[in-house]
């Protein structure tokens, strides 16, 4: 065979092989420079808070119906350590509320309803924990993808001026991969933060129906005269 179409043979064989494997993430990584690495830590951060939070928030919007009727029974029979005990056994946000408004039976009822909105607020605080780290991501990481987006167009432009009229193309790969890479990293990132971030709040407000909804039903419980 004719050693030049043998060579072209070989070289379209190598960029078969080239183009089959792909981009590795890790490469992709690489090629992006300390952006992406940045980028990549935020989104570790930020599927970490997102899961974290999200089983959290599951687990205190789970409320026993029967519960507040069990609590209007042992008040209304004066058994308030009773409904103390059970309080402490339920373990909820809505639990914790009315177990400090029993606390505070014997005084003005206005100090009551104070006692019950300010714990009821303080459980609201525990869940929106570490939520404005989420929203700090979501708006974060596309600011720095666009920052990567700049700093590989510079290098871009200049190896263009240093290089004049002997430029190659593979000279300029590096900046504008960096560019491209940088960019999609820091929008992926940055949408899974913010739709994440979105569903959270979304179940804190529900959580804070129930919690407003259980406090105007247990200072209606006081309201009642006792059997």
């Amino acid at each position: 065979m004719n050693p030049i179409f043998l060579q072209i043979a070989l070289d379209s064989a190598q960029n078969e092989i080239t183009v089959n494997e792909g981009l590795d993430v890790v490469d992709l990584a690489t090629k992006g420079g300390i952006v992406v690495i940045i980028i990549t830590l935020l989104s570790i951060i930020a599927v970490y808070i997102s899961l974290e939070r999200y089983f959290t928030i599951r687990k205190a919007s789970k409320s026993d119906k029967t519960f507040l009727n069990q609590i209007k029974t042992m008040v209304q029979n004066g058994n308030i350590q009773e409904a103390q005990n059970m309080c402490a056994s339920n373990n909820s946000p809505y639990s914790r509320m009315i177990s400090k408004g029993l606390s505070r039976i014997g005084k003005p009822l206005e100090d009551i309803r104070v006692a019950v909105e300010n714990t009821g607020n303080l459980e609201i605080t525990k869940l929106e924990r570490s939520l404005p780290i989420l929203a700090t991501i979501s708006g974060a990481a596309p600011m720095l993808g666009f920052l990567g987006t700049v700093t590989g167009m510079i290098k871009t432009f200049f190896v263009l001026s240093r290089e004049g009229d002997r430029i190659e193309p593979g000279l300029l790969s590096g900046g504008i991969y960096e560019a491209m890479v940088t960019t999609v990293a820091g929008l992926i990132v940055g949408i899974i933060a913010y739709v994440a971030y979105n569903l959270l709040t979304a179940k804190i407000d529900r959580v804070v129906y129930k919690l407003e909804s259980t406090s105007m039903e247990f200072l209606d419980i006081l309201h009642e005269p006792a059997k």
